[in-house]
C-alpha cells in the first residue's frame, strides 16, 4: 500500500533532523563554520557574561561555541530539532519562531546570531526587526545565509529556504530592518568552485532527489573529512582582514542604532 505523501514528507524531515544531529558534530562543514563564527565572535569584545541569544539552534550544534562566549538562551520552531538541543544540557532550549513568536519577552542581549535561519522566513526584514527590539543599545547581530541562487539544489529544497542572497540584497534587508552594517563578507570561498559545478551538473543531468534526504550531508571517508575542515576553516583567517568575493554562503556583522 502506497505511503500517503504527506506522512512521507514527514517522515523525510524526520530522518534529516536525526541526520543532522549525527552529522553536526562531525561534518566538516559543521565544524569549520563553527570555528570561522568563533573567530567572529572573538572579534567583538563582548562585555563579560555577554548575554547572547540563538535565534532558531536548529539541533544545537553551535551551542556549546556561544557559550565560551558568554550566557547563551537560544529557540527552535521545529520540534525534533529542539528535542536533540535540548539533549545537550546547555541551555533550555524554548519554542519559538520569527518574527512574532519569539518566548523571551522582556530579554535583552549584548549579542543575538541567527546562522542559516532568516532564507526560511517570508518577512526577513520583519524577522530582524524582532530580533532589534530583543538588543542592547549597540548590541551586536551576526548572521549567515547561503548564497547565489543560482546554486539552489534539493538541499535549499528540505530545508524550506525562501531564497538565497546576493550580500548586497542581505546588506539592504539588514539596513531596512534599522540595523547598521559593520562588515559582510561571503565565505566558503575555497570550496565555491566545487559546490557551483557539482550543483549545476545536477540541473544539466536532471538528477531527481525528491525521494531522498539531503546528500549534502553525506560524510566523506576521515583523511577527505579533515582535510575539508582544515581548508574551509582556515578562511576563518582571512574574513576579519578580506571580504572574500564570492563563497557558497554570506556572512554580515551588524550593531543596533
Amino acid at each position: 500500500m502506497p505511503v500517503p505523501q504527506e506522512k512521507h514528507f514527514i517522515d523525510m524531515e524526520k530522518d534529516f533532523y536525526f541526520q543532522y544531529a549525527a552529522m553536526e558534530d562531525k561534518h566538516w562543514w559543521f565544524i569549520g563554520r563553527r570555528r570561522i563564527l568563533d573567530k567572529v565572535i572573538r572579534q567583538l569584545n563582548l562585555p563579560s557574561n555577554a548575554k547572547i541569544l540563538e535565534a532558531g539552534c536548529g539541533t544545537g550544534g553551535n551551542l556549546q561555541m556561544l557559550a565560551r562566549h558568554g550566557q547563551v538562551e537560544a529557540m527552535e520552531l521545529e520540534e525534533t530539532a529542539r528535542t536533540f538541543a535540548n539533549q545537550r544540557q546547555i541551555t533550555t532550549v524554548k519554542a519559538g519562531s520569527l518574527p512574532d513568536k519569539i518566548p523571551f519577552e522582556n530579554e535583552k542581549y549584548d549579542l543575538i546570531v541567527a546562522f542559516d535561519v532568516i532564507e526560511h522566513i517570508d518577512d526577513d526584514v520583519a524577522a530582524l526587526e524582532a530580533l532589534r527590539t530583543h538588543l542592547k543599545p549597540g548590541g551586536w547581530l551576526v548572521l549567515t545565509v547561503p548564497a547565489f541562487q543560482f546554486l539552489w539544489s534539493h538541499h535549499d529544497d528540505i530545508n524550506h529556504h525562501r531564497r538565497r542572497y546576493h550580500l548586497k540584497g542581505l546588506q539592504q534587508v539588514v539596513r531596512k530592518a534599522d540595523f547598521a552594517v559593520h562588515y559582510s563578507t561571503y565565505f566558503n570561498t575555497f570550496l565555491f568552485p566545487v559546490v557551483a559545478a557539482v550543483r549545476n551538473a545536477q540541473k544539466l543531468l536532471r538528477i531527481d532527489h525528491k525521494s531522498q534526504i539531503s546528500s549534502d550531508l553525506t560524510l566523506p571517508s576521515a583523511p577527505v573529512n579533515k582535510f575539508l575542515t582544515f581548508l574551509f576553516a582556515t578562511e576563518g583567517h582571512l574574513i576579519n582582514k578580506f571580504r572574500l568575493p564570492f563563497g557558497v554562503s554570506a556572512l554580515l556583522v551588524g550593531h543596533k542604532i
